[in-house]
């Protein structure tokens, strides 16, 4: 069912006329930060030196966020309900930092922005200023975990938030520009994955201010009939605010307001007793604003209210247009600042009283990771997979972790969550579902597969909603894990860059807590997508990931499951980090036993001293790789090379630890050139990886030694095909390697044509093999170790 508010009148008295005070407070503070530098209160005549050279800001939005966060405070200290707030449009810091200078958290936090005629001076200075804040929702504000740059997850971010958080409502604000991406139109599916006694709410306020920043927005231009349908469809009952009349609509937002939380209480405790609907349809608010509402209505004979030329900064030119300045001076006094700020510059009374105090939103303890406690978790020496020798038996190595998750799920069983776009089963972390469900809250048919209401497994075929949820989760101080297809990692490509950024921003204020990394599980990856195909084949999300700020960004690759039950224990473990984790579903060769994988991963990269022969002589060439695939090649091309030159010196050595490549200068974990020089000797390097060919090129270009740093990896050659094929497709096969080697070797020279001959005969025999039986022959895949 639809609700319309209605109100009637517009003097505005009571509560309400000190919540139109507010307004206007916050409002005046958001026009101050986006022209003004000094005269913050106006105290004499606006001068073109009082205005900033750049301005830089987004007004559009402002009055329906402002409005919206007071309207919200009432509520708050009405129902004594603990509120986060999610800000959705982009650029509209400016109304959040007023609402945060208002209620004392902003001045706290950063106390150069104190609540007085010198603080609110500074609040304006450092908008969109050189060394000052961004205009969007950065971890500089107080009490926000979206950052806003980018469009689309705000929904998603509110909904994780809202997970295993049941006393909390995520009042979530939606600009109707925001509306139209993709992860924002699938976020509506919220309400079929939160519980109503375990979860929070999210309520979402759809601000429908018309445009964007040069074109209508199509929610707004949509019939009233086709806009309900399409949020009732996804479980959302929508109650509007309408309205450009400031008093009616105050009464109206008061109303749906108090209207759509007492329809959330009564849902919750419809769940604690057991009635009720399973599914009720959820309340939401759709506001229905102008367009920078309250500012300049024409600008130089040219409509600015309620028009895509409000979207940013309606007066531009200032400082040189005198009429300009005298337009902003009556804006400016238009909200009667003297009304609302005392002799000081500190807000005055009547603004004051309006802050719920403790549970202010700016204040929220959750959004600053100060209610976060670290995962309960258990020893991966207890998974190990135990082995007579090295490079001789197999096993799944995320079956195995996938044993490991499962039991640090039933020790933190509302601490921790998993997500995955459908993927779950395939990454072979079944485990997991031996003791809990995928959440799923509609209805079961005969034959689902572990289905519960309450499950701690995410699936739902958006990389996007898997990634949002799984933010929104961690920014309040929870832990979680992302397992996806290597390939399909670029979906969320922007959204790690945001989140990395978020990261990196936050360790600058020392009132934010670091909060738990986000974890993905890379796996279904480039080398055994053979059946698959090139659309299933692309290692390059660790190229994405690794040229990021070196301060948040990892990527380990474990080559087999005792090193990924590791590299896992201490990713989860960790905070304020972006952990990519690349490994294989597949059976594979284990290599390491329990305390040797230890050892490795915490090293990040060594010497294999049993699969090398230069322990009693300089190093020939020295075999290098990272990730499971190319490891086994690279093992195999040292035995070739055992069989065919006895007398090369080789040296195998192993990398899970990616940024241990970097020089230290470029990233906390590169080692110093010494060490470096001392694991890869002199000797001419080949290297078979995981990725792309030149990102090791690229991390180690300033390396000794890396002019005979040979680099074999993903070329993009791929196809549907076998697993060995897609290996010598791209050169980091076994005969490949070894003959890369032997090339590097000056004394075999005279034997180089018949080797290269030999090896070349055996490629050519797997790839006759492969097209006439349709697999790889037996000596690629029965081949393990020999001691």
């Amino acid at each position: 069912m639809t609700r319309t508010m209605t109100g009637a009148g517009t003097e505005i008295g009571g509560e309400l006329a000190d919540l139109d005070a507010w307004w206007r407070a916050a409002n005046y503070l958001a026009v101050g930060q986006i022209y003004l530098m000094d005269n913050p209160l106006l105290r004499e005549p606006l001068r073109p030196e009082h205005i900033k050279p750049r301005l830089i800001g987004h007004w559009g939005t402002v009055p329906g966020v402002t409005l919206t966060y007071a309207h919200l405070n009432r509520a708050i200290m009405r129902t004594g309900q603990r509120m986060l707030f999610v800000l959705g449009p982009g650029h509209g810091a400016a109304a959040l930092n007023a609402a945060s200078w208002l209620e004392g958290t902003y001045s706290l936090r950063h106390p150069e922005a104190a609540q007085d005629l010198d603080g609110m001076r500074e609040l304006f200075r450092q908008f969109s200023f050189p060394g000052g804040v961004p205009s969007h929702a950065s971890p500089h504000l107080p009490g926000s975990i979206h950052e806003g740059g980018e469009l689309g997850y705000s929904l998603a971010h509110a909904t994780g938030a809202a997970l295993d958080n049941p006393d909390l409502v995520v009042a979530c604000m939606i600009g109707d520009g925001e509306a139209e991406t993709g992860a924002l139109a699938t976020s509506w599916h919220a309400p079929l994955f939160l519980d109503r006694i375990t979860d929070g709410t999210v309520l979402p306020i759809l601000h429908l201010n018309g445009y964007k920043i040069a074109n209508p927005t199509l929610l707004s231009r949509m019939l009233r009939s086709d806009l309900d349908a399409l949020l009732s469809s996804h479980g959302w009952e929508p109650i509007y605010v309408e309205g450009s009349d400031p008093a009616k609509v105050h009464e109206r937002y008061a109303t749906a307001l108090d209207d759509a939380l007492e329809r959330i209480r009564q849902i919750r405790e419809d769940a604690s007793l057991g009635a009720g609907p399973r599914d009720p349809c959820r309340p939401m608010i759709v506001l229905v604003t102008p367009k920078g509402w309250t500012g300049p209505k024409v600008v130089d004979d040219i409509p600015i209210e309620d028009t895509f030329r409000a979207h940013q900064v309606p007066l531009s030119g200032v400082r040189e247009d005198p009429e300009h300045l005298a337009q902003l001076e009556q804006w400016l006094r238009s909200y009667r600042p003297e009304e609302l700020f005392d002799a000081d510059g500190a807000p005055g009374d009547r603004i004051a009283s309006l802050h719920p105090d403790h549970l202010r939103m700016s204040a929220d303890p959750a959004a600053h990771g100060h209610t976060s406690v670290d995962l309960r978790l258990p020893r991966p020496s207890d998974y190990a997979v135990g082995f007579d020798g090295p490079a001789t038996e197999l096993a799944e190595a995320t079956r195995v972790l996938g044993e490991y998750l499962r039991d640090a799920l039933v020790a933190n069983p509302r601490n921790l969550l998993f997500f995955s776009p459908d993927e779950h089963t395939s990454n072979r972390l079944d485990a997991v579902l031996e003791v809990t469900g995928r959440r799923w809250r509609i209805a079961r048919r005969p034959g689902d597969d572990r289905l519960a209401p309450d499950g701690r497994v995410f699936e739902v075929l958006s990389e996007h909603l898997c990634q949002g949820w799984l933010e929104g989760y961690l920014l309040t101080g929870r832990h979680g894990v992302f397992s996806t297809y290597e390939a399909f990692a670029h979906i969320v490509d922007s959204m790690v860059v945001q989140h990395a950024k978020w990261l990196h921003m936050a360790a600058e204020f020392p009132w934010r807590e670091p909060i738990p990394s986000l974890n993905y599980l890379i796996t279904s990856h480039v080398w055994r997508q053979d059946h698959n195909g090139a659309s299933h084949q692309d290692p390059g999300f660790i190229d994405h990931v690794l040229s990021k700020r070196p301060e948040v960004s990892r990527v380990y690759l474990p080559p087999d499951a005792n090193c990924l039950l590791h590299v896992f224990d201490h990713c989860l473990r960790s905070r304020g980090y972006v952990n990519v984790v690349v490994a294989g579903k597949q059976p594979a060769l284990q290599y390491l036993d329990d305390e040797q994988a230890r050892i490795h991963c915490e090293r990040g990269l060594g010497v294999w001293d049993w699969a090398s022969s230069d322990t009693d002589r300089p190093a020939d060439v020295v075999l290098a790789c990272a990730g499971d695939v190319p490891t086994q090649e690279t093992l195999a091309a040292a035995a070739l090379l055992r069989e065919l030159a006895p007398e090369v010196a080789v040296r195998v050595v192993n990398v899970v630890d990616l940024a241990r490549l970097f020089p230290p200068d470029r990233h906390p974990h590169g080692i110093p050139d010494s060490e470096y020089t001392r694991i890869f000797t002199s000797a001419p390097v080949v290297f078979a990886f995981h990725g792309y060919p030149w990102l090791i090129h690229r991390i180690a270009y300033r390396r000794p030694g890396h002019d005979v740093l040979h680099v074999h990896g993903f070329t993009d050659n791929g196809t549907t095909t076998t697993p060995f094929d897609m290996c010598v497709m791209n050169g980091i096969d076994r005969y490949h390697l070894a003959l890369a080697a032997l090339e590097e070797v000056p004394a075999l020279s005279s034997r180089l044509d018949s080797l290269r001959e030999h090896l070349l005969s055996r490629l050519d025999h797997a790839h006759t093999h492969s097209r006439r039986f349709g697999e790889d022959p037996p000596e690629i895949t029965d081949w393990h170790w020999q001691t």
